[in-house]
This record gives C-alpha cells, sequence and structure tokens, in this order.
C-alpha cells in the first residue's frame, strides 16, 4: 500500500490535529493509502530522510524556513511533495501583512518547491490563483473535515435563541473582541454569550466582557461536541479565516453559524449559515437582535455530512495523480543514473 508522510512541526490540539486524525482513521481515506505522520521541525525538516511514497508538508512557511523547504526538495528529488496551505489567505494578509510584494515573493518561491499546493477552501484557491502564487496545473482545493459522528449525535437545539457560541483560540484572527463588543449592546437579560477556549487574548477579552455576568469563560474543552450542544447558535467573527472547521462541526451538529464574510467562511454559507455584511461590533449587534428575535432556521446537517466523502475523494484522485508523476520521476532518475 502507498505510504502518505504528512509532516508537521505542531502537534498542540486544533483543527489540523483533528484533520489529521480523520486522514489516518477515516475508511474513505485508510483505502487510498496509509498515513503516518511525522513531527519535524518547521526550519529543518529534511534533518532525517522520510521513508515514503508522497510527502505532506502541513509546515507554516517563512522566510525563515525557506532553505529547510528546499533541502527537504532535495533530498526527496524523486518523491512527489505536497503541500497543504492552512494558514495564508487574503483575510490574513490583509490584517496582517504590510510588505505584501515581499511576502507574495515568499510564498511563490515556497510553493514552486512542491509538485502539488492544496487549498482548503475555494476562496483561498481563488486568492492564490488570482495572486499568480502558484501554477495552475499545481493548485487545487480540499476542504478539510473531522470525524463528525460525535456532532452528529447532539440532540437539535431549541427554536428559539438563548446561548450563542464562540470556540475556537482565544486570538485576534477570531474577533472574540468584536463578538464582546456587540453583545454588550444588546439590550437582552435572556441571552448568554459563552466563550469555550483558551489563549493569549484570554485576558484581554475578560476585561471586555467586565461586568456583564451574561458572558462566560467556561475553559478550554476537550469534548467539543458537548460545546455545540450546551449552544444554541455559533459565532465566528474572524478577521481572516482559510477555512473555519467550527463552521462544519457547528453544522454537523444542527447549529447555524453566524458568520463573517472572509475567506473560506464564504463557501459555507449555503448549508444555511448566516452572514454579518461588516465585521463590526454595530453589524454584529444588529445581527445577534435580528438571530435573537426570530426562530432558529437549521442548517443543512446532510451536506455537512457529506463533507468526509468530498475530502476522501479529493484526496484518492491527488494520491493518483502523484502516484503517477511519482512513478514516472523515478524512471527518469533511474535512466539518468
Amino acid at each position: 500500500m502507498i505510504r502518505i508522510a504528512h509532516l508537521v512541526d505542531d502537534t498542540t490540539p486544533g483543527g489540523v490535529t483533528r484533520y489529521l486524525d480523520f486522514i489516518r482513521q477515516d475508511p474513505g481515506m485508510t483505502v487510498t493509502a496509509r498515513h503516518e505522520v511525522a513531527v519535524v521541525s518547521r526550519v529543518n525538516p529534511a534533518r532525517r530522510a522520510v521513508d515514503a511514497d508522497i510527502i505532506v508538508s502541513h509546515l507554516g512557511l517563512s522566510w525563515r524556513g525557506l532553505p529547510g523547504l528546499m533541502a527537504l526538495r532535495a533530498r526527496h528529488a524523486g518523491i512527489p511533495l505536497i503541500h497543504v496551505e492552512h494558514s495564508y489567505s487574503e483575510g490574513f494578509v490583509a490584517a496582517n501583512v504590510t510588505a505584501r510584494g515581499r511576502f507574495c515573493q515568499l510564498l511563490r518561491t515556497a510553493y514552486s518547491l512542491f509538485d502539488e499546493v492544496v487549498a482548503v477552501s475555494e476562496a483561498q484557491k481563488d486568492w492564490l490563483q488570482r495572486r499568480d502564487l502558484v501554477a495552475a496545473d499545481a493548485l487545487r482545493c480540499i476542504p478539510p473535515c473531522v470525524d463528525l459522528a460525535p456532532f452528529r449525535a447532539v440532540p437539535p437545539p431549541p427554536d428559539g435563541v438563548t446561548t450563542i457560541g464562540a470556540i475556537g483560540r482565544f486570538d485576534a484572527q477570531k474577533g472574540f473582541d468584536i463578538l464582546i463588543r456587540a453583545f454588550r449592546q444588546v439590550d437582552d437579560a435572556a441571552l448568554r454569550l459563552v466563550l469555550i477556549g483558551q489563549g493569549q487574548a484570554e485576558t484581554t477579552l475578560r476585561n471586555l466582557a467586565d461586568g456583564d455576568d451574561r458572558i462566560r469563560f467556561p475553559g478550554f474543552t476537550d469534548s467539543p461536541a458537548q460545546a455545540y450542544g450546551d449552544c444554541d447558535v455559533i459565532a465566528m467573527p474572524s478577521r481572516w479565516e482559510p477555512y473555519g472547521l467550527v463552521a462544519l462541526e457547528a453544522n454537523a451538529a444542527g447549529r447555524p453559524v453566524l458568520m463573517s464574510s472572509v475567506d473560506g467562511l464564504r463557501n459555507q454559507v449555503d448549508r444555511g449559515n448566516v452572514v454579518v455584511a461588516e465585521n463590526t461590533a454595530v453589524a454584529w449587534a444588529g445581527a445577534i437582535r435580528a438571530l435573537a428575535a426570530s426562530p432558529i432556521t437549521r442548517p443543512s446537517v446532510e451536506r455537512a455530512q457529506s463533507q468526509a466523502k468530498q475530502t476522501s475523494r479529493a484526496w484518492a484522485d491527488l494520491v493518483a495523480k502523484c502516484t503517477a508523476k511519482g512513478l514516472d520521476a523515478s524512471a527518469r532518475l533511474r535512466t539518468a543514473s
């Protein structure tokens, strides 16, 4: 069976880690190949040889790490090399990058070292194409997935909205500061806002919420399905979001998502989620009031559940392409030697 090594430099709990768990365990994935995870240095991933037929990078790209990627390419010249772009998107650049020409040059150089680049959403893929960051024949989109069975087992929410949940890292990316400011503008004693997670911005968020007893911080949970079950609606006021697994999980649990119109979140609206046109506290306050005044519109759980099959099929197609490319490369190397 084909062996695929997935290179990571971070194994902390999060979306990438759970995505890799899905890749290793989902029946639709395991019939394609045997997937293994290798923890490597972000700046020196080629320190030791990787024994695999295909290598997939889930590493963050940086100028400091570029020489290491070059070494990885050189050491495994005859092996198909894939990069999955989990971090960067149009929203990321708008929020964080000032020297945009230099940043785009980094991405073009890094992506050119790979046989294939995988975008995690159509919005991200479109951005990569528009900015001419990846050759068109080397770019494809494979939305990520996780095991959705625990979320499908969550009881449906009531018809009305009482508890709004926000789940994820307490970081500027997630926009929870916008959500708290918005929620405090809504004068409704029956509403609750629950922020589930942890991170470096926790003190800032708690200070913003101070004085409003309707806002709670229950902490990090290792049972996300239960967290969704405790909420009626999920809020995602992200400043950038290449994909946004929380939206997929929430929909699988029957919870609609109130979301910003950024990056990969735009591709998840058709499951019955609600977009807040402007990612400001005023706009979010209005959206919360409107949501609380109406019965909940159920998302399409079936569309969420179909994501696993779509992801499996897309990976199967990519593996088939890379396997053929790897055989051709090996033949060329043997001829040259």
